[in-house]
């Protein structure tokens, strides 16, 4: 019988549990937003990570919750002290990871799922590596993204060609991942990426409570 991903989290009162950093990277067209989604709809035991930006709110958007949203001076001296796991500039606006957020949740067992590119993860590992899982999706082949990549037909062929160039450039960062699953089929893939969030889970490091709970089972007497 498949677990029920409402609750996963299946710990005994007394086992304490560090939560993780659980990244999942791709090139476009691989599924990572679709399985993102699915994660966090099923799994009440992790959250997305939040973001700070300088980008202003869009319609319909709730700081802290979709952003954190920032000023620029704001954000400059976030990152001038040290506060982000991660940060950087697309298209003018400034994006970074708060790590006092994070942290306060990985001590009371909250995991996090970070979307993010091999660059914000090396950052990210350098930072915190004990609390970073690492999750690479592929595509099945080349000609499957390419297909998935201009299946809508809206863009032209040089959008297409630049979009898969910036892919190979991503796949070429594979090997700086823990884990490295192909998409071939989402049900398939998104049963695996379980697997690995539900293993890393019981790694005794994370395992925080342990110790006093095998001490305890030592001093009983029956």
């Amino acid at each position: 019988m498949a677990p029920d991903l409402h609750h996963t989290d299946h710990h005994h009162p007394d086992l304490h549990r560090r939560g993780l950093m659980f990244i999942l990277s791709s090139p476009s067209g691989t599924g990572k937003t679709t399985i993102a989604k699915r994660l966090l709809a099923e799994d009440d035991a992790i959250s997305p990570s939040i973001s700070a930006t300088t980008r202003p709110p869009r319609p319909g958007e709730v700081d802290g919750v979709d952003y954190f949203f920032v000023s620029q001076s704001e954000f400059d001296r976030m990152a001038e002290n040290d506060e982000f796991y991660e940060w950087a500039e697309v298209f003018g606006n400034c994006y970074g990871t708060p790590k006092a957020h994070i942290r306060a949740g990985l001590k009371t067992g909250r995991d996090f799922l970070f979307d993010i590119d091999w660059q914000g993860t090396q950052q990210l590992y350098q930072k915190d590596a004990q609390d970073v899982v690492r999750v690479f999706l592929l595509p099945p082949s080349i000609e499957e993204l390419h297909r998935r990549l201009s299946g809508r037909g809206t863009d032209a062929p040089e959008v297409v060609a630049a979009r898969m160039d910036r892919a190979r450039a991503e796949i070429s960062h594979w090997d700086g991942y823990d884990y490295v699953v192909v998409n071939e089929d989402l049900d398939e893939c998104f049963d695996q990426i379980k697997l690995i969030l539900a293993s890393e889970r019981l790694r005794r490091k994370r395992q925080t409570g342990l110790i006093p709970f095998v001490r305890g089972l030592l001093r009983t007497r029956v």
